[in-house]
Order: C-alpha cells, then sequence, then structure tokens
C-alpha cells in the first residue's frame, strides 16, 4: 500500500513563509500527477496546485504568485513554497497522487497550517 507522508506544516504570522514537504513511500510508483489540497473547518476540500511529471503546473487563484509547486520524480516527492501567507490560508493541507493508468489515487493524512498573529 502506498503511502504519502506530508511534513513541514506548522504556526506562522501572516507574511511569513513555510515550505511543505509530501513523500512517497515507494519511489517506483509512477504519479502522474501530484498535487496539495487544503481544507479549512466548515470548507470543501479544495486544489491549491498541482503538477505533471513534466512539469506542468496549476494554480488555484488564491495562491497565485505566493505559493509554488515543485517535484522530484526519481523520488516521489513533492514541495509546497508558501510565500506571503494571509489567515486565510489556515487549513489541512493534504498531499495527492495520481496515477491515469491504470487508473489509482492516494491520499496522505495532512498537515496543519495555521496562518495567525
Amino acid at each position: 500500500q502506498v503511502q504519502l507522508v506530508e511534513s513541514g506544516g506548522g504556526l506562522v504570522q501572516p507574511g511569513r513563509s513555510l515550505r511543505l514537504s509530501c513523500a512517497a513511500s515507494s519511489r517506483f510508483l509512477r504519479l502522474d500527477v501530484m498535487g496539495w489540497y487544503r481544507q479549512a473547518p466548515g470548507k470543501q476540500r479544495e486544489l491549491v496546485a498541482d503538477i505533471t511529471t513534466g512539469g506542468n503546473t496549476n494554480y488555484a487563484d488564491a495562491v497565485k504568485g505566493r505559493f509554488t509547486i515543485s517535484r522530484v520524480n526519481a523520488n516521489n516527492t513533492l514541495y509546497l513554497q508558501m510565500n506571503s501567507l494571509k489567515p486565510e490560508d489556515t487549513a489541512v493541507y493534504i498531499c495527492h497522487g495520481k496515477r491515469l493508468f491504470p487508473e489509482a489515487s492516494y491520499w496522505g493524512q495532512g498537515t496543519q497550517v495555521t496562518v495567525s498573529s
């Protein structure tokens, strides 16, 4: 069973930065798309950003220009550099990996990010 394990969350003041990491338990698994989702209390899970093995990226409008997603394909490691954090970025950030064929989807447990003064 493939596991995705996130790290790097925590409490940070508005305007500061934080870097999240996600490591897959197997580097032999092909994950065509990896991404970060977030879920705030009382809200639906939403896509923050995702990236393909070819490096194509996609960002939610709310984080464009502030967050940068990257990955290391060789070991299925995913990163999210979050700059200029705002209180509204507070959420549990969840790593996701997807294989297109045969279709498979994997989720991490999530890491809490709290932006507060």
